[in-house]
């Protein structure tokens, strides 16, 4: 893919929507297609901050954006979403999977039907895409952080923060996740670096911030000795933190997050959590959007986009460099 194109093609859009095509084309229903957008679900700040960011790219160019997606992670119900959103034919759907392998055939009656498919923050199958293997190389792009180097970030600094010995543990929230997975694989990667620190068994949440909790006291139970825990997505980090609270043990058992919603700043400030890594929802959802238009008015496009993190610490967050990448709640 020519790289080169597509970000001419992002520069244009920051200028002016009739700059996008180079091919000077008058404008068209073909130059304005609509696109949706699926997230993971509603209720989360980094999903809301993800639809700012496509709504913004829509806006810059002119095109339509639909968003519609489930109060919950599950895909019995991302599923009849998907249906309602390929049923009005939009040009492109950009949509977070809620599974990597579950989510394959929903998503190949969109490709089937002439819709283009772009993944944004999780994808299916590997997440290498347009190679002509696999079952699950049809969309045309993976927009996304590199969740693997994200879980590295959080082990080294929660390894730091426990004084390089201890028993650690994962708050996650399911197998099958493509982010969380990768995240809970570089965690343990880094962690094989530390020799006195033990991972003990992996806690799945369901998503559920309460259940994080209930597991978080449950551990501590069994293992009053317990160092540090890493929580690898925004209700695994803030369950856990709210069960430390419960418990007593806020700041003495050591935490690193993953995802910066806005009560994060409260939680750094009073030493419930060493670290957040925030990722770029809003880069994710702008990219990914102006990858879905690139296509849809015969660019090429990249086939997987990377986007940064930034770490939060109790010592930086008032830097307005920093806490912009806050999630917002609405």
């Amino acid at each position: 893919m020519e790289r080169r194109n597509f970000v001419k093609l992002m520069g244009a859009a920051g200028l002016a929507a009739p700059a996008i095509l180079a091919s000077g084309r008058s404008s068209s229903a073909q130059d304005k297609p609509t696109i949706a957008l699926i997230p993971g679900l509603t209720a989360d700040g980094f999903y809301v901050t993800m639809h700012k960011g496509a709504q913004a790219a829509a806006e810059a160019v002119g095109a339509q954006l639909i968003y519609q997606g489930a109060a919950e992670w599950n895909v019995s119900l991302q599923v009849p979403i998907l249906e309602a959103v390929i049923a009005k034919k939009p040009a492109a759907i950009l949509i977070a999977p809620n599974d990597k392998t579950q989510m394959i055939e929903p998503l190949r009656k969109a490709h089937a039907a002439g819709i283009a498919v772009v993944c944004v923050d999780t994808f299916i199958g590997d997440g290498v895409f347009q190679t002509g293997a696999g079952d699950a190389d049809f969309p045309i792009a993976y927009v996304a952080s590199d969740n693997v180097l994200g879980g590295r970030m959080a082990a080294r600094a929660l390894a730091k923060a426990i004084g390089e010995k201890g028993k650690v543990y994962v708050s996650n929230v399911k197998p099958g996740i493509s982010t969380t997975d990768q995240r809970e694989e570089g965690f343990k990667l880094e962690i094989a670096q530390h020799k006195d620190i033990e991972v003990l068994e992996t806690q799945f949440n369901d998503d559920d911030a309460n259940k994080a909790a209930a597991q978080f006291q449950a551990v501590l139970g069994r293992v009053p000795d317990l160092a540090g825990v890493f929580g690898a997505n925004l209700f695994s980090a803030g369950g856990t933190a709210n069960g430390a609270k419960q418990a007593g043990v806020a700041g003495k058992v050591k935490m690193a997050g993953f995802d910066a919603p806005e009560s994060i700043v409260a939680q750094l400030k009073d030493g419930t959590f060493e670290l957040t890594i925030a990722q770029h929802p809003a880069e994710i959802g702008y990219f990914g959007f102006m990858s879905a238009f690139a296509h849809a008015t015969g660019n090429p496009v990249p086939t997987h986009i990377g986007t940064g993190f930034t770490v939060m610490t109790a010592a930086n967050i008032d830097d307005p460099n920093v806490n912009r990448y806050l999630y917002k709640s609405e």
